[in-house]
Parts: structure tokens; C-alpha cells; sequence
């Protein structure tokens, strides 16, 4: 838990953004920490492929260049990718993690620097949901009121990421990274990237994502991609049915997105953490051309 305010900054950065095919809002707050670390990226309409539609999440730490950073450019780097030109979206998203991670490297200002950051993207083309993640920012979403999960966290606890934080010369300790660090995969974080034996995929903290593929259906209602300020404090399951039940109310998603964000806040930061820091969340309301009144009506009923 980093340092803390002495009372929280409330004031959120709120949008919303609409098309014949979603209507998205997107809300951030600072909160009780000293520095906004977060980014975020919504794109309803790419310039390069117009039929694909991009949102993403970055949660900083140690710093906001990193985050920054990938949200100027990680979009434009997935689709400039060749693998993504040639319909390859899963491919692509792989290529382009590891491949902004290169670039900074070129960067003077985040080279040297201590500051890494989560990333959550989501890319929706050819009625495909596309999710890469690295980190514990995570992503759901709603199929007639239950829960689709899209990503999952990556913990230095996970057997998996403990055997490659080990193998890389690193350790876990107090579930972190060399006791450290409480993600094993994120962009930036160069000072656990240095084993010259390892490939950039093998390093003690990784950007190689996982990405996972599902099948848009007539049955999905909403996405929602958020950093761990959100998922620490509710559950998959408890986000989606706060989502949904407002969406019932015909609430908009800028505004569903501020009582989320509100909901999330902790009074004060003495309980352990939770409520307490930087919190982003972006909600993708799924309305396949038709009206948002008719997403309102499918989700006042009850879910399958």
C-alpha cells in the first residue's frame, strides 16, 4: 500500500461515448493515494480498422510514465502489428505487449525508471471479444447476468508465475515479487527484466500477456474492465450485478461508472488497504445496433 492523502480526492474524470454498437462510460479518481496512476484507453472505432473497437485499463505503480505511455500508443501498436493486418488479433496483442516494452527501453525517461504498470485490453472485431492481460487490472463480462471471465490475475503466488520468478533468479516472499512487488507480469518494471540468459517471455516479472477468446453472442450485455482498486474491494460477481441492476433503472454508464467508483471508496484507510487506492473502470455497454432501452429490458430480467 503506497503513501496516502489525509482525505480522499473524489473528483472523477468521467466520459461517455456512443455508437450504433455500444455506449460506454468510463470514469477515474485518485482517491486516498498521493498521485493519479492510472490510465485508460476507449476507442469505439479504430483509425486503421474501422470494424474493431479497443478499450483498455493501466494501472501504474511506482510512477505514471508507464501507464502513460501505453495509453498513447499500445492500440496503435497492435494494429500496426502484421500479425494483427492478417486477422491474427491474438497473435498480435502478444507481439505488441512485448513490443512496447522494446520501445521503452528507447524511452530516456522510463528506461532508468522504477515504474511499471498492468495492462487489461480488450479488442472486439468480427463478433470476437479479444482480452490480453498482464497484471491484476481485470476484465468480466455479462451474458444474461452472469459472470464471463475474460482475464485472470497474475500473482507471484500462482504456481505458474512462481516457477518462472524462481527460474529467472528471483523469489517470492510475502506473495511479491523479491518481496516487492504484488504483480509477476506487467509493462515496464525493467530492474526485474535484466537476466541476460532468459528471454523477455522467461524474465522474473514478464509483459508477455494471456489472452483469452470468446464468441460475441446475442446473450452479452456489458463488458467491464477495471484496475485491482475495484475487483480488490467487490467480486466479479458483485460488479456485475451492480452494473446490471442499474442498467435495469435505465441508468447511463458514465454514471453507473461514478457509483461504482463511489461504492469502491473506503471512509478512511485504515482497513487494511482496500478502498484506498487509484480507481479506473471502463463500462461497454453491448447494444448491437439496436437502442440502449432495449439493453435496459433484457437486463430487468432475471438472469439464466
Amino acid at each position: 500500500m503506497g503513501q496516502t492523502l489525509s482525505e480522499p480526492v473524489t473528483t472523477k474524470d468521467t466520459k461517455l461515448l456512443c455508437s450504433k454498437d455500444y455506449l460506454v462510460g468510463v470514469s477515474s479518481m485518485q482517491g486516498w493515494r498521493i498521485n493519479m496512476e492510472d490510465a485508460l484507453t476507449a476507442i469505439l472505432s479504430l483509425e486503421k480498422d474501422k470494424t474493431a473497437s479497443f478499450f483498455a485499463v493501466y494501472d501504474g505503480h511506482g510512477g505514471a510514465q508507464v501507464a502513460n505511455y501505453c495509453e498513447k500508443y499500445v492500440h496503435s501498436k497492435v494494429t500496426s502489428d502484421p500479425a494483427f493486418m492478417n486477422g491474427k488479433i491474438e497473435e498480435a496483442i502478444k507481439n505488441s505487449f512485448l513490443s512496447i516494452d522494446e520501445d521503452m527501453l528507447s524511452e530516456n525517461g522510463i528506461k532508468d525508471d522504477t515504474a511499471g504498470s498492468t495492462a487489461i485490453v480488450v479488442i472486439i472485431k468480427d463478433n470476437k471479444i479479444f482480452c490480453g492481460n498482464v497484471g491484476d487490472s481485470r476484465a468480466v463480462a455479462s451474458v444474461q447476468g452472469n459472470v464471463q471471465e475474460l482475464s485472470y490475475d497474475h500473482k507471484p503466488s500462482n504456481d505458474e508465475e512462481t516457477r518462472r520468478i524462481v527460474a529467472a533468479g528471483g523469489w517470492v516472499e510475502f506473495n511479491r515479487v523479491n518481496g516487492n512487488l504484488a504483480l509477476s507480469r506487467a509493462l515496464g518494471d525493467f530492474c526485474f527484466k535484466k537476466n541476460d540468459q532468459k528471454s523477455a517471455v522467461e524474465q522474473i516479472v514478464t509483459a508477455w500477456p494471456d489472452v483469452i477468446v470468446k464468441d460475441l453472442t446475442p446473450e452479452h450485455e456489458f463488458l467491464v474492465l477495471a484496475c485491482d482498486g475495484i475487483w480488490d474491494v467487490l467480486s466479479n460477481e458483485e460488479v456485475v450485478e451492480f452494473v446490471r441492476c442499474r442498467i435495469a433503472q435505465g441508468m447511463k454508464p458514465d454514471k453507473i461508472c461514478e457509483e461504482l467508483l463511489t461504492r469502491c471508496l473506503a471512509p478512511d484507510c485504515d482497513m487494511g488497504g482496500l478502498g484506498c487506492d487509484n480507481m479506473t473502470v471502463i463500462l461497454v455497454c453491448l447494444l448491437a445496433n439496436k437502442s440502449y432501452e432495449e439493453l435496459v429490458v433484457k437486463c430487468q430480467r432475471p438472469s439464466s
